[in-house]
């Protein structure tokens, strides 16, 4: 591996830092730079993904502004929406069912978690 190979996979890790620890602001100068919206690390998991699954509702608003997909799979065939559902964060779900993630898509499915930890309340529309 070269030295700018090194200085790519560091980048990576830093700007996957971002999305785990919702540092949103610094999220959107690296995806306005042209990082894009559908980086993967080595399981798979995207930035959108990690930021759902951390509970940083600002970081996944930014993220979906800037063309995330609400349906990218990991490796393991989960989407942001399932990650949101097993942690029980309503904000977030709420984010990705607007910005179009589907509750049947990956295994085990969003509705599938939901069931599975008695959380079907998360995907059912707001009342008002």
């Amino acid at each position: 591996m070269s030295a700018d190979d090194d200085k790519v996979i560091e980048l990576a890790g830093k700007i996957f830092d971002l999305a785990r620890t919702g540092d949103a602001d610094a999220l959107a100068a690296y995806l306005d730079a042209g990082v894009p919206t559908s980086l993967t690390n080595d399981r798979g998991d995207g930035l959108l993904m990690l930021a759902a699954y951390h509970g940083h509702r600002d970081a996944v608003a930014v993220l979906l502004r800037r063309g995330a997909d609400a349906n990218q799979l990991n490796d393991s065939g989960q989407t942001p929406l399932s990650g949101a559902v097993f942690k029980g964060d309503k904000e977030i779900v709420r984010l990705l069912l607007a910005a179009g993630a589907d509750p049947d898509a990956g295994t085990p499915s969003a509705r599938d978690t939901a069931a599975m930890f008695d959380q079907t309340a998360l995907l059912e529309p707001p009342r008002d």
